[in-house]
This record gives structure tokens, sequence and C-alpha cells, in this order.
């Protein structure tokens, strides 16, 4: 039997009512069945999610269906799949997701051909019966470039700001060279730490159209729509973003980015909060104020005189007891 040409890992908890829509399309995405590995992760579930799983699995020629017991959570999920990947190439996707026709066709096809390290694509949102096309914020499409410099200008949406894992490919050298790997045991923003490393440390990327790939909104399992424990995780994950950039050569060239998403997404998360247990709404300011805390004091300033009135005033609060003169 061939090597497939790229593996797909699908972790997934309490996905029933969607998994198998995704499962489905994976099976017309080549003419050959044997192109695809499926490495499914059923994380804990307590419906159908498995069956279903070890259901679809008979339909590939390369197929694993992993079970955990309980929940380990989203980022170590992926980890387990990670090492059973086969073939060149390797791919994510989530249990409430779907791929268009041919999409994992056109994605191969064109890491060949641009001999990249990873590829990224736009993306399409569905909420309910709306379809919403999403772009990856890069200017230049189909170029072979240094994923470095993609990631400013600080102030401007770039491709570090677009970490979604499951929008794109990536080489089999993307996991040998160690950036593959997600943070165990963060429960959100586990892709942000993520993409920060392979932007900094990958040797190149590229920006493709391709068929798309359709993200769910509102789906009530979504860490996008709950408000518990799990979010605390976001501090954290931007405290490693903090920490793998500090260590780059170049730290002082992309620090004010990361200042100005630490700020705009903890401005974000503050309004959140507000609808919190108070203890968790205690944790989670706990959580920003330290990690804000670690930031260089003039980049702090110097991103906050830029944003608007409304995220100041959020983030006012939290930088005076974080020792930042706001």
């Amino acid at each position: 039997m061939r090597t497939p040409l790229v593996t797909v890992i699908l972790p997934a908890k309490d996905a029933g009512e969607y998994i198998g829509t995704a499962l489905e399309t994976l099976t017309r995405q080549f003419d050959d069945a044997g192109a695809v590995k499926l490495v499914a992760i059923d994380d804990g579930s307590s419906d159908d999610t498995g069956a279903l799983m070890r259901q679809y699995a008979e339909r590939f020629a390369h197929a694993e269906v992993l079970r955990n017991p309980s929940a380990r959570g989203l980022a170590s999920a992926r980890n387990q799949g990670l090492v059973h990947v086969e073939g060149e190439a390797f791919c994510f996707l989530d249990g409430d997701d779907w791929l268009q026709p041919r999409r994992l066709d056109v994605l191969v096809a064109r890491l060949r051909e641009l001999d990249c390290d990873f590829l990224r694509t736009d993306h399409v949102t569905v909420t309910g019966s709306q379809r919403a096309l999403v772009r990856a914020p890069h200017p230049w499409r189909d170029r072979a470039l240094s994923p470095r410099e993609a990631i400013l200008p600080e102030n401007e949406a770039t491709m570090v700001d677009y970490p979604f894992a499951w929008a794109g490919i990536f080489h089999r050298r993307v996991i040998d060279g160690g950036l593959a790997e997600f943070r165990e045991g963060l429960h959100t923003a586990e892709d942000r730490p993520w993409i920060w490393r392979l932007h900094l440390q990958a040797r190149s990327f590229a920006v493709i159209d391709a068929p798309a790939l359709l993200y769910r909104r509102g789906v009530s399992t979504s860490l996008t729509q709950v408000r518990d424990r799990r979010q605390l995780d976001f501090a954290r994950a931007m405290d490693e973003v903090i920490s793998v950039v500090a260590q780059d050569p170049q730290a002082e060239r992309f620090l004010p980015k990361v200042v100005w998403t630490a700020l705009a997404l903890s401005s974000h998360h503050l309004v959140r909060a507000r609808r919190m247990r108070p203890q968790l709404r205690a944790e989670m300011r706990t959580g920003i104020r330290d990690m804000l805390g670690r930031l260089p004091a003039d980049d702090v300033s110097a991103v906050l005189g830029r944003f608007d009135g409304p995220r100041r005033r959020v983030l006012a609060r939290i930088l005076r007891q974080a020792g930042r003169a706001a």
C-alpha cells in the first residue's frame, strides 16, 4: 500500500451533530482513496462522535482512531495526532468544520510546486444560512516568502493575527523542525504561540487560493461561545508569545507587534469578563495584569496612545495595577 500524500488530524469532543459532515467531505478530496490518512481523536466525547469516527475510518485506506477517556483539550489532542503523521504533508480539521471538494488535492500540489514549509488560505465562516469569506491578511499570493516578513506592521492585521491551524497545510519539515506542536494544556488561544513560532522559525511560506474550508460559527461547545475557566488560558498563551519573541535575535523588531496584540486581545477579554462569575473574572484580570506587566513600558505607552478611547479606558485600570502609566 502506498504512502498517503497528506495526513488529516481531526480532534473532536461531543461533535456528533456535525462531525459526519466533516468526515464525509474528507472522502471527496482525491480520486485515490489512499491519498489521505485520517487520524481522528475522540477527546472524551459522551455522544456518538467516536462511533462516527470509527464508521468513517473504514472508508479510508489509511486511518487511525484514538480515544481519550477524558478530555485533554484541543492542543493536546492535536499533538497526539502529530505522532501518527505519514507522508510529506499534514493538516488540521476541527469536528464542526468541513471542506469543499478537492481542497486537499490543490493544497498538496501547491505545497510541492512552491516548495514551502507551509501554505495558508482564506476561509469561509458559516453562521446559520449566512456565509462570509475571511481573507488571509497578506498582500501577496502564490509567492514563496520568508514567514518573518509577514509579521509586521504592528498596527495592522498580519499573518500572526490569522492563527487558525486549520487554514492551510504543512510540510513534514515543520514536524521535524519542532515547530508543529502546541503548548500542552492550553484550552484557548493555543494557536497564538504556535503561529508566532512558525513565522519566526520556519523557512518559507505562501498564501494561496484554494477550495474553501468552511468554519461553523455559533456552535454552543465552541470556546468562542463559552465563558468558563478555559478562557483564562488566553493570558498564559500570550505569556508564551512574549517568551518566544523575547528569545528571537530580532526581538526588538517584533516586540511592538506583541504589545499591540496583547493590548488589543486583553481589552476584548476584559469586556467579555464582565459576564463571568466574579471569581473567574478576578482570575482573568490577574492573569492579564501579570502578562501585561512583562511588556516593555515604553512600547506599551506608545501603542496605548494609538488606541481609541474605549479601549484605553478598558485597559487603564489594569495597566496601572501592572505598574504601567496609562
